[in-house]
């Protein structure tokens, strides 16, 4: 019985969790993009971070990259 009972709140679990809809609707995107929803409290020193970084790990666009298009160029 405990058995059975574990299997079915495990499949309602998963079921609940697979969504075939987007979380973020495309008109609730642009607040995702506010700056004040950024990480860092100060965006020049954290620019200024990730270049001592690159240059320290010999790389360069390791951690991510703004902007969108197609990635063609």
């Amino acid at each position: 019985m405990l058995r059975t009972f574990l299997i079915a709140t495990i499949a309602l679990l998963c079921a609940a969790c697979s969504s075939m809809e987007p979380w973020v609707k495309p008109y609730e995107r642009d607040h995702l993009a506010d700056p004040i929803m950024s990480f860092e409290r100060n965006p020049v020193a954290g620019v200024y971070l990730a270049h001592v970084y690159g240059v320290r790990e010999g790389s360069r666009g390791g951690q991510g990259g703004n902007g969108g298009g197609c990635g063609c160029n």
